[in-house]
């Protein structure tokens, strides 16, 4: 049985910014329809369904806050993320009263737009990884995500909900990479300056919780994030 494909609704007025998105989207398994003005855009969405939707904010016939209002009537919680070449603080306090679930400003990484759809899908329609395991070993030590805890063969360590979290993202991507924003994006929902210094003390938290294996560490990779070795 096929796997359905996540649908994605996407406005985009500029022609070659659109194509770009809408094949990267689809080399990435998401089912991408992509739409040049929001009368089309709106058209489509009344016709068939969507998990998604990418509004451009400047476009022409229907600006992408007229559109969302008008999805949002239609779909209340339908997950929206806005594109602007603008970063004003006036069109940022629109999205959000608009109740945009994530705003970026152009231009744009790819991968980063990746990351805010995984984590706006998660947190909005409780979209779960496909992989939900819950025991983790970890050197000598065993991690039950579910439960909060660190056994280290002699006695329990009850972690916090954001220690266990976090640790739990550290362990999907053993001996790889687990990039700043995409952590702050799922555990936090905000990748600010404030958030950020939060991760790192609780970074130094779980490097002491895991002392007690010493061939297992956290690595900082300046400039990207922290690698768990083991």
């Amino acid at each position: 049985m096929m796997e359905e494909k996540i649908k994605i609704l996407l406005a985009e007025d500029d022609t070659n910014l659109g194509m770009l998105l809408k094949e990267y989207l689809r080399a990435k398994n998401f089912d991408t329809i992509l739409c040049e003005d929001g009368e089309i855009a709106y058209e489509t969405f009344l016709n068939q369904p969507f998990d998604i939707c990418i509004l451009d904010v400047m476009m022409p016939k229907k600006d992408g806050f007229t559109l969302a209002k008008e999805i949002r009537q239609i779909n209340s919680e339908i997950p929206i993320i806005f594109l602007t070449a603008k970063s004003m603080k006036e069109d940022v306090l629109e999205g959000l009263k608009l109740g945009a679930d994530d705003y970026m400003s152009k231009p744009f990484s790819m991968e980063e737009l990746l990351l805010r759809i995984e984590a706006v899908l998660r947190r909005s329609t409780g979209l779960k990884p496909e992989d939900e395991q819950e025991i983790f070993k970890i050197g000598k030590l065993t991690f039950n995500s579910k439960k909060q805890i660190l056994f280290d063969g002699e006695e329990d360590q009850k972690l916090t909900t954001k220690e266990s979290e976090l640790l739990k993202l550290l362990c999907m991507n053993v001996n790889k990479v687990l990039e700043r924003n995409y952590a702050l994006k799922n555990i936090w929902a905000d990748d600010n300056y404030f958030n950020a210094r939060s991760m790192d003390v609780y970074i130094t938290k779980l490097r002491k919780h895991l002392k007690k294996d010493p061939t297992v560490e956290i690595i900082n990779v300046h400039g990207k994030g922290y690698k768990l070795i083991l």
